[in-house]
Order: C-alpha cells, then structure tokens, then sequence
C-alpha cells in the first residue's frame, strides 16, 4: 500500500557508518542506543489517469538484539489519501541476519478501516536479497499474507539498480476494501538510483502492478484498472 506519497557493499556500508556513529555517540557503549529512519520511496507515478503520489517507509529505534519498528505506506490521487498503512513492531534478532517482529497494523485507507495482528520475519537471505514476509490475522477471521524482497545491484559506487517484488495474498474475500481471497496482487518495481550522499538519492525506475482473483472481479466492478505499467520519479532517504 503505498501519501506522499546488492550487492552485499551497499547494506554493509549504510550498517557500518551507522553502528560506528551510534558507538561515537554513546561514548563507546558496547550495547548503544540507535535509531534510524528510512524514506525508501517518495514518489510520483506516471500513469494513463491521474498520477498517483506514494511514500514508504520506516523508523527503528533500540538495541542491537531488541528494536522497535514503526512502517508506513501511502497513496495519494487527486489530493485524496486512496491508502494508508502504518505498523508498530516489536523485533528481536534471532541470527546475525534475521529478526523476528511481531505488533499491530492499520488499515486507515481505504475505508472502512481494519486492524491486524502481524508477525513477520525480516533479513538477508542467500544471495544478498532483502526479504519481509509478513503474516497477519484480523477480525472476522480475516487473514493476510505479504511477501517482499529486492536486492541491490551496484552499477558504479553512487548509481544504483534495484528490482524489488510484492506480493499480496488474503484468507477469505473482503469486499469492502476491495480485497478477494488468495492472491490478491503483485507488484514489480526496477529503480535506478543515484546517490549524491550515501543518505539522499533521487532516482528513476518502472513499476508493475497487477491483481487477481477476486481482487481483479472486484476492481472491475469499481471501473478500475486491474493492470497497469507505471514511470515512476523519487528520491530515496534515510538518517
């Protein structure tokens, strides 16, 4: 859901400088309080109707083995907020690559709203793909599953390119929100980004979306698109 809406060097590099600045900050502290935000996208999306403006991203603070996360996703079109998703979580490293979290998410976006319990695994699987897959249980007996990855592929030290995939599935049909039961949608994105700073970087890139099932149905019946190849123009940011 989208407001506002590897190589194995680049993570590397970004958790180095970052455990290095929160050691100097804590006063040689081997355990030191962190935190960091990341815009992973900032974005507008060229399409045949009105343009949609799309903001993801999060925010962690705490300890190396126990943080605690905040997630948020966005749509705008037309001046109106057409999703919005945020998720509070509670993560606890369980390797030296994989934490476990576990919180609440809300649907604000699109109406009526719904509230989910979340339990999700986050990390670095083989090949250096960033992976969150995330399993949610709602009201009613609704139930959701999310799969996400991307890997991060250095053209030169400062430009790079970045295919990602998401992949949306649910438990039982929920017409309200427009959501049928199994896979409900796909999502592929190419960016290619420049980093003028390690912590700012506008960049470029095409963006897949497609749904099915009674998702599609659903969307069709609303006069929606259930399929559609999107430009796209952003920056990427963290701290």
């Amino acid at each position: 859901m989208k407001i506002f809406s590897t190589s194995l060097v680049a993570p590397l590099t970004l958790s180095f400088t970052l455990l290095a600045s929160g050691i100097a900050h804590a006063g040689g502290k081997d355990d030191p309080f962190l935190t960091m935000g990341k815009l992973d996208q900032l974005e507008v999306r060229d399409t045949e109707g009105p343009d949609p403006q799309v903001v993801e991203g999060q925010f962690w603070a705490g300890y190396d083995l126990n943080k605690l996360w905040l997630k948020f996703e966005g749509e705008r079109v037309d001046d109106e907020s057409e999703e919005l998703e945020l998720q509070a979580l509670y993560s606890r490293a369980i390797s030296g690559f994989w934490n476990i979290q576990m919180g609440a998410r809300r649907d604000f976006k699109p109406e009526p709203d719904r509230d989910w319990g979340v339990i999700a695994l986050q990390g670095l699987a083989p090949y250096y793909f960033e992976v969150d897959a995330s399993l949610f249980v709602g009201g009613a007996g609704r139930t959701g599953l999310r799969l996400e990855a991307e890997y991060e592929l250095l053209v030169t030290q400062r430009l790079i390119l970045t295919p990602e995939i998401e992949l949306n599935a649910y438990g039982h049909n929920d017409r309200d929100t427009g959501v049928g039961s199994g896979l409900a949608d796909a999502e592929i994105g190419l960016r290619l980004r420049y980093e003028i700073r390690r912590e700012f970087a506008p960049y470029i890139g095409v963006n897949w979306i497609k749904k099915y099932g009674n998702t599609a149905d659903f969307a069709s019946a609303e006069g929606e698109d259930i399929e559609d190849t999107q430009l796209v123009v952003g920056i990427r940011a963290w701290y």
